[in-house]
């Protein structure tokens, strides 16, 4: 092995995220009995191809609206953040869905286009958190949590619009 080669370990397996992905459904499905509609708002990237996994999930739970925009920012310079298609998001509950929580700066910044509305509630969902939080966010539904040293990376592989597995480096 060579110096350049990263040791990696696998943290999820393809069959893993399905399985926690229809476990976080069913507590979304439960947060959110009764309500009229649902708006899940994917990060740009792996977070979409979360957020799509888990609609197709929660709409075999759910008989609501359920509707899907992209938050569409640089997670490395996340100041300008936008949604695709527009909404007026005043009144609805919105779930914010990343693919990994590291220092919770992504999440803290996804929340900045739905505080020019006034939503009834906004919550987080990701599929494998890090026990480093940087910015006080916690997410409300976790498909994996790992306690980490600051060096080691987590990265969510996918292959079109499937999650392949989540691993440690």
């Amino acid at each position: 092995m060579s110096a350049h080669t990263a040791v990696r370990n696998q943290i999820l397996s393809q069959s893993d995220v399905g399985r926690r992905l229809r476990r976080m459904a069913i507590e979304v499905a439960e947060n959110n009995t009764g309500e009229p509609e649902l708006v899940v708002a994917g990060v740009n990237g792996n977070g979409m191809v979360v957020a799509r996994q888990l609609i197709a999930e929660l709409r075999q739970l759910l008989a609501i609206s359920i509707s899907v925009v992209e938050l569409h920012l640089d997670k490395l310079q996340p100041l300008e953040v936008s949604v695709t298609p527009h909404m007026d998001f005043s009144g609805k509950n919105i779930l914010i869905v990343d693919d990994v929580a590291n220092s919770g700066r992504t999440l803290l910044y996804a929340v900045k286009p739905f505080l020019q509305y006034q939503p009834k509630k906004i919550q987080t969902l990701v599929l494998v958190e890090r026990s480093h939080k940087v910015f006080p966010v916690t997410s409300d539904f976790v498909g994996l949590s790992l306690s980490t040293t600051l060096q080691e990376h987590i990265s969510v592989e996918t292959a079109g619009a499937e999650i392949t597995g989540a691993w440690l480096h």
